[in-house]
């Protein structure tokens, strides 16, 4: 019997899955890294690893807190800065794939990683752009991750070009790499593609236990379901166990993790909810 999983643990193990043998793959900060490090420890061990700050080839032993961690530079193959990333890298389409999170997307992948509400009147600032739209529009796929976003109609701002309004348009435009865009966008419910045609996103699989109604709640226009639709391939205890030594606050959540190493700092926490950690303590850290 497989070792029980968390949402957390099956939205990274499913980032990882997208990532290929051999492949220049951008990564940034969070989510990105622990996926990137999973695929490289277990079925893509020649995936090149690459950071917008100009580390290249790496493998760290922690997580990454930032782009120009030192970390990075942990059996690195060479170094360059970000300029050349960018120009001599991504702009003369080196990069395979890159992974980016999103505040706000819409059917066509177009990304909203800016603001929440008006530009100049908003309710949310997000981080920004960054090198997300450069990527973007000239790596080969782009693989999208939804973890706190949400589903839209329309963006609020379009920071990131999917396939701006469906079919041809993105390379009609003349503006990006052809044939790149959107690959996959992976959320805590479901993993969805895109249409070759149309490019308008559909649901290629169901995470288990969620059921389309629940996803279909999250999303305002009418949702296109694959005629192949599968629930997502539950992780393996390989794939959990690796992840768990590499990156345990995954597993266990870092609110969870900062209760349990500052749980004198909380009296409050009742007896049950230290037993649980106590077990989690067990689990990741014994």
């Amino acid at each position: 019997m497989s070792k029980r999983y968390s949402i957390e643990e099956l939205l990274n193990i499913s980032i990882a899955r997208e990532i290929c043998d051999y492949e220049n793959v951008v990564i940034g900060a969070g989510i990105p890294v622990t996926a990137c490090v999973l695929a490289k420890g277990l079925h893509a061990k020649n995936a090149n690893l690459i950071t917008e700050s100009g580390m290249i080839g790496f493998d760290p032993l922690i997580p990454l807190i930032g782009i120009a961690d030192v970390e990075a530079c942990r059996g690195f193959s060479y170094s360059t800065d970000m300029f050349s990333i960018f120009t001599t890298h991504t702009y003369r389409g080196f990069v395979d794939s890159c992974f980016l999170g999103v505040g706000q997307v819409d059917k066509y992948g177009n990304v909203n990683s800016t603001v929440i509400g008006d530009y100049y009147n908003f309710k949310r600032r997000l981080p920004g752009s960054g090198g997300a739209s450069d990527f973007i529009s000239y790596a080969k796929r782009t693989v999208l991750t939804l973890n706190r976003g949400e589903f839209v109609e329309k963006l609020d701002y379009l920071t990131s070009p999917g396939y701006l309004d469906g079919g041809n348009s993105r390379d009609d435009s003349g503006h990006f790499l052809k044939g790149s865009g959107p690959c996959a966008l992976i959320s805590r419910r479901g993993i969805f593609k895109f249409d070759l045609g149309s490019k308008e996103m559909y649901l290629a699989h169901n995470h288990p236990g969620i059921s389309i109604e629940e996803i279909r709640k999250d999303i305002p226009w009418k949702l296109k379901i694959s005629s192949d639709l599968t629930e997502t391939e539950p992780p393996s205890d390989e794939e959990l166990e690796f992840m768990r030594k590499f990156n345990p606050s995954v597993s266990i959540g870092l609110r969870a993790t900062r209760r349990y190493i500052n749980r004198k700092k909380y009296p409050t926490l009742t007896k049950k909810g230290v037993a649980f950690l106590e077990e989690l303590r067990k689990l990741f850290f014994s």
